[in-house]
């Protein structure tokens, strides 16, 4: 099977899942904030091949989230840390987690993100910057932008013109209870 690059595309989304790679560099990245920077601690944490781990980290220095630096000489070693592009995926990891957390663990959470100060449970929220209030689809849109073609403008016009459209749930009022 030939990997397709989205690296040509102009969506952000499409370019950051194909700089992130797959889930074993998520997960090294992961790792990579929890402190780990070497080879043998990224293989022992996550039980992934050698070679496998080669090829994420080979692709983690070439995409720019981590950089490569020798600490020993003898023999050549290398430790494996984050960059400001890797730092910057933080929150993205932090999303999945809180994402992984809510969906996925009907046993309870075995990883929480808590405020060291106070010891309390943090749920992360997206956030506008400059107003503070939480980023919801009812009130925030997407729009091209100064380097969007003529296509991906199309494609922004057609998504935010779906999102116009009032779309009735099962919970919604209005429905009647049994179909007529």
């Amino acid at each position: 099977m030939r990997h397709h690059s989205t690296q040509t595309m102009a969506c952000p989304i499409a370019r950051a899942v194909d700089q992130a790679g797959d889930a074993w560099s998520v997960l090294i990245l992961r790792d990579a904030f929890y402190g780990l920077s070497r080879f043998d601690d990224f293989q022992a944490s996550m039980g992934i091949a050698p070679n496998i781990l080669s090829r994420r980290l080979a692709l983690l220095v070439d995409t720019g989230m981590l950089e490569r630096r020798r600490y020993s000489s003898r023999p050549p070693r290398h430790e494996y840390l984050l960059t400001e592009r890797g730092r910057d995926f933080r929150p993205v990891l932090l999303a999945m987690m809180a994402w992984g957390n809510r969906h996925f663990s009907p046993d309870g959470h075995a990883v929480e993100l808590i405020d060291r100060m106070t010891g309390h449970l943090v749920e992360p929220v997206m956030v506008d910057g400059r107003t503070g209030e939480p980023i919801t689809r009812e009130r925030h849109q997407m729009r091209a932008g100064p380097a969007a073609d003529e296509r991906m403008r199309s494609r922004i016009a057609f998504r935010n013109s779906r999102l116009a459209q009032p779309r009735p749930s099962l919970c919604d009022p209005h429905l009647p209870e049994s179909p007529p």
